[in-house]
């Protein structure tokens, strides 16, 4: 996608304007994000308890609760936190500027409400301020205009995403938003077991993140930055990091990596405005896999495949 093309469709997002937005739209996707996790199977990785994008924002994807199903999709065009079941029930929670223990209470309430009533463990994950969603009554901030350009922005992202995740045959995660970290992340893996993850994550169980990284991974992903990373970024990182990692020549010139997270860095200013976002963001991932996959001895030959085409099925000898 060319540079005149892109216009408008990699939104401005600036860090001092996006933050109160994200870190509020942080917290409601964990409330979201764990009625998920209350009602499905654990799958690997956590992988049943992710949001995805959709059409017009991030959504559950369909629920398992006994006999009917429900979904639960921010709606960041209308403002809408809307609730369905499979019975036909529905139930919409407006978006706007409130706190996290009314907007846990509606969600609660309204499942409820609905015939599905849900229990979730009301402490956040993954967050210095731990403060239990009930008790957390201050206003929180919401803007309608930075929730649909931060939403915009994941649409790119998840579409290149997904080109990128057709060029890997071997094990490859959903491109999904983990809600406790807030990232949109697409994870390869060699196939091989990892050394044993020492854990300590902020308010996640060793359990949780030990079973995450049971495996070698080459992981890249999207956030709206925090933690002394003033600006939303996109990153990517391997487990276990093999030695030499931070010195891999990356793509395009304005990553870095960043020592004290341990992974590489790539403002998403720099994709927005460069000639090709999309060619930037393909080179940023392939650039940084590339390096992880070959110091750490991957078989590629055996997990890549060409790019995926629209109506091409994949080519076998």
């Amino acid at each position: 996608m060319k540079a005149q093309e892109a216009v408008g469709l990699w939104p401005d997002l600036p860090f001092a304007q996006l933050q109160p937005t994200a870190e509020t739209l942080q917290l409601w996707c964990q409330v979201v994000g764990k009625v998920r996790l209350s009602c499905a199977p654990w799958l690997n990785h956590a992988w049943h308890a992710t949001l995805y994008v959709s059409a017009r924002g991030l959504t559950t994807s369909l629920i398992p609760h006994g006999a009917v199903a429900l979904e639960l999709e921010f709606d960041f065009v209308a403002h809408e936190l809307v609730i369905q079941i499979s019975d036909g029930g529905e139930r919409r929670i407006k978006l706007t500027v409130k706190s996290v223990a009314d907007f846990y209470g509606e969600v609660i309430d309204g499942l409820a409400a609905l015939g599905v009533p849900v229990t979730i463990d009301p402490t956040p994950n993954e967050m210095a301020d731990a403060t239990p969603f009930p008790q957390d009554t201050a206003p929180r901030a919401y803007d309608p205009h930075i929730a649909q350009s931060y939403w915009r922005a994941l649409v790119q992202i998840d579409r290149v995403f997904n080109r990128f995740r057709t060029a890997f045959l071997g094990k490859c995660s959903p491109v999904h938003l983990f809600w406790g970290s807030f990232d949109l992340a697409v994870t390869r893996f060699s196939g091989r077991p990892a050394p044993l993850h020492p854990g300590g994550v902020p308010h996640l169980p060793d359990a949780v993140t030990r079973e995450a990284y049971s495996h070698e991974v080459s992981s890249a992903g999207f956030w709206p930055g925090g933690g002394g990373v003033d600006e939303p970024c996109f990153y990517s990182y391997a487990y276990p990091t093999p030695d030499g990692f931070a010195s891999v020549a990356v793509d395009p010139s304005a990553a870095r990596f960043a020592p004290g997270l341990g992974e590489f860095l790539l403002p998403y200013r720099a994709v927005r405005g460069a000639p090709d976002p999309d060619a930037a963001l393909l080179s940023f991932l392939q650039s940084t896999y590339d390096g992880a996959a070959d110091l750490a001895g991957w078989d590629r030959a055996a997990l890549e495949c060409a790019e995926g085409r629209v109506g091409r099925p994949r080519v076998v000898n």
